[in-house]
């Protein structure tokens, strides 16, 4: 219910200043009828009333209509808002979710959390939630630049992205809206006058709008984000799709140009140990490096001393900064073929934490010590300071092994190569026995040539480089985990549980369809999934059986409780080699700074309370990254493919759906669509069991990883989509299955997508 007017109610007509202030106080949106109660007004006078609103309305001293007024320019008291932003002080920074374009630029509101950041018991609100709040309207705008605080009342589901689209402009104004979410595959109309200052092609951002209660939904452009043509910014659609922050405030650069490198007092010196960093050749940061040597101890025959260095980013990046804010608001850095957006500000990625060859950088570093047998009999974690001794690409460091060193490999073959790979054996053999999960699923590369369009799509070598670097890491993580649990502190792991068991019995299921044992499902290790693919390999479905797999296994996440690492076999696990680019790994950097006494920088107490909803947040931005970077190698491939419309590929099912299959092509790992309707003349459904369409009258199937032909027949770069038609002629699956309507998919239309 509105609020009174403070003055006393009387009868006749209020004034327009009594009206303004009953609108401005009002707890909710008052309309005519609320106004009318508020002043009491009767009779004859209720028609003068309503003629004085139209007057105030025209006169802009009010907008809306009889079931709503507010203020032009204003929001009302209670109101939906988008979380847009932080300010130098960290403060949560929202935007009305509904704005008219009309009244001016939205306006910015400050969202009063508690220190903590938490509403309602539902986690910490962050950059791109949406909430329900209600305001309340200053009398001055405040030192900030603030007309309006806002009190969280609760967290509304997140929109699953923003409202983005390409524009298409028309001759005589106006235009349309073409989608960038493949699943949107829609366009929407924008009249003359609503572009927005938008030119044609451009990436904009809009709101919809209906013309009357049954009308059409029309687009409202409110912000041009450029020309997304250029494959040099195609990755932009996917950062501002999915709210990802990629311009650091000015209060945070501030911030770091008054950082200083650490003096050796007080650190182990490492500086001649002889580390080497050892990553992709095209690698953005440096932040790990490596060395290993015989342990010289005759208790330990045939044991190794591994030492593995950490850039040390905490002491650089404090709890309660600016920097430190916007580190955990951004989660981790995303990486796209042509750009990345970092976690952490470009002079401490890119300089400070950067272990560049032969300059000293200080560095959080684990000394551990195996036996013969690739035990770990000890660890121990050390503040130190260390210096590069060659930074190597893993190609580099694998031809020098092979035999072919060059001029930078061949002084440290003896000396430091051959003692890493001799410890990485001892290492691969404890890691065979232990048996974590061994998926064969190659990941695919896009590279970029120097215009930044897609030059050629490759399937890099797995290197025994590659898996040396990923063992070590491993071993290092896993020492943080125990050394933090045996300090009792607190953890953030990284953990990845069990296959639900509804997954469990659907992988059974399948596998039996092929004629496969599978044991029972309470007893199911990543051991019994490895002999299950290492069956396959012997069987035309070897890749079929890998992505099913795949598909049973849970989603690896951070948490603070500990249930386990099930694809790595590990009973406990946490993530401590990446701080430049993770923020869970900064956090464990921080607790063992404290838990082991090695000096400032350490975790807080408030920090320490606040794991969970960290832990939670960061696995929410690090699926955000994934998504996007996906998208964006959906959109930079449909390009590459574009002028190959009506071309054939080989290619392999992918997935399968109750509507259609899923191919992805064999040379460019490109997916796209095949719906039922271009499979032939038969109904078709679904096989959950068998991961197949099956033809009703013929028996003819098509399975998940089916070889198969495609002909290209649409590219949508801007929305990362293919639509394929099917050469191929589906294969009997057993015995034809019975007639029905369950699970069958229509084909009477050819839909776009």
């Amino acid at each position: 219910m509105a609020r009174k007017p403070k003055q006393p109610r009387r009868t006749g007509l209020p004034s327009k200043g009594e009206i303004l202030e009953f609108v401005r106080n009002a707890r909710v949106v008052p309309g005519k009828r609320e106004i009318t109660r508020a002043f009491s007004v009767k009779g004859s006078d209720r028609a003068a009333l309503k003629q004085l609103l139209i007057e105030m309305a025209d006169e802009g001293l009010l907008t809306g209509n009889r079931k709503g007024f507010k203020q032009p320019g204003t929001l009302p008291p209670v109101t939906v808002l988008n979380i847009v932003a932080r300010d130098d002080d960290g403060e949560l920074i929202g935007e009305p979710a509904v704005w008219d374009a009309e009244e001016g630029d939205r306006p910015r509101v400050l969202i009063l959390a508690d220190r903590r950041g938490r509403s309602g018991g539902e986690g910490a609100l962050g950059q791109g939630d949406r909430i329900l709040a209600r305001l309340t309207r200053l009398d001055e705008v405040d030192v900030a630049g603030y007309r309006y605080e806002a009190q969280p009342i609760k967290r509304l589901p997140k929109e699953k992205v923003r409202q983005l689209g390409i524009f298409r402009a028309h001759a005589k104004g106006g235009g349309v809206i073409d989608p960038v979410d493949r699943k949107e595959m829609r366009e929407w109309r924008v009249n003359a006058g609503d572009e927005g200052g938008a030119a044609n092609g451009d990436l904009v951002r809009f709101d919809l709008a209906r013309a009357g209660r049954m009308g059409v939904p029309q687009a409202r452009i409110v912000e041009s984000l450029g020309n997304p043509q250029d494959q040099r910014k195609i990755s932009l659609i996917a950062v501002h799709a999915h709210g990802i922050p990629d311009e650091f405030p000015p209060g945070v650069l501030a911030e770091v140009e008054t950082l200083e490198p650490p003096k050796l007092a007080g650190r182990t010196d490492l500086r001649t140990l002889g580390l080497l960093t050892i990553d992709p050749v095209d690698a953005r940061d440096h932040d790990d490096a490596v060395h290993a040597a015989p342990d010289a101890d005759p208790r330990n025959p045939g044991g190794f001393i591994v030492h593995v260095a950490i850039a040390d980013v905490a002491h650089y990046v404090r709890p309660g900064t600016r920097l430190d804010r916007e580190a955990q608001t951004r989660g981790n850095s995303v990486y796209f073929p042509d750009r990345v957006v970092p976690m952490l500000p470009e002079r401490i990625s890119n300089d400070l934490c950067s272990l560049r060859e032969h300059e000293e950088r200080p560095c959080l570093a684990v000394r551990m010590i195996f036996d013969k047998d690739g035990e770990k009999k000890s660890h121990t974690f050390l503040r130190a300071m260390m210096r590069s001794a060659a930074k190597l690409s893993y190609e580099e460091a694998q031809a020098a092994i092979d035999g072919r060193p060059n001029a930078k490999t061949q002084p440290l073959l003896e000396s430091a190569l051959k003692p890493l790979w001799a410890a990485y054996g001892v290492l691969a053999a404890a890691r065979d026995r232990r048996q974590p999960l061994d998926l064969d699923l190659p990941e695919r590369k896009i590279l970029i040539d120097k215009q930044g369009r897609v030059d050629r799509v490759v399937t890099p070598e797995r290197l025994t480089a590659h898996r040396l670097i990923e063992e070590f890491m491993i071993q290092a993580n896993v020492a943080a985990a125990e050394a933090l649990e045996a300090k009792r502190s607190p953890v953030v792991y990284r953990v990845h549980d069990t296959p639900s068991k509804e997954k469990l019995i659907a992988l059974g299921d399948f596998l039996q369809s092929l004629d496969m044992g599978v044991p029972k499902a309470s007893t199911l290790r990543p051991g019994d999934f490895n002999r299950i693919l290492a069956q396959a390999k012997n069987m035309p479905v070897t890749e079929l059986v890998n992505e099913v797999v795949l598909r049973s296994q849970s989603q690896a996440v951070y948490a603070a409780e500990n249930i386990g690492h099930f694809g790595l076999n590990l009973q406990r696990y946490a993530h401590f080699t990446s701080p430049i680019r993770r923020y869970a790994d900064l956090v464990v950097h921080r607790a063992l700074i404290r838990a082991l006494g090695l000096g400032a920088g350490g975790i807080t107490e408030d920090q320490s309370a606040q794991l969970a909803e960290i832990a939670q947040a960061i696995s929410d931005t690090e699926r955000r990254a994934m998504a996007a970077e996906r998208e964006t190698a959906d959109r930079l491939i449909a390009g590459y493919l574009a002028d190959r419309v009506g071309a054939e590929f080989s290619g392999r099912i992918s997935g399968v759906t109750r509507s259609a299959v899923f191919v992805r092509l064999n040379d460019t790992g490109a997916d796209g669509i095949v719906p039922a309707a271009a499979l032939g003349s038969d109904y078709y459904r679904h096989d959950e069991t068998a991961h197949a369409l099956v033809g009703d009258r013929t028996g003819e199937a098509f399975r998940l990883g089916d070889q198969v032909n495609v002909r290209l027949v649409e590219a949508i770069p801007t929305a990362g989509a293919l639509r394929f038609e099917m050469l191929s002629k589906g294969k009997r699956l057993g015995p034809q299955p019975k007639q029905g309507k369950r699970g069958r998919a229509h084909i009477r239309s050819r839909r776009r997508f």
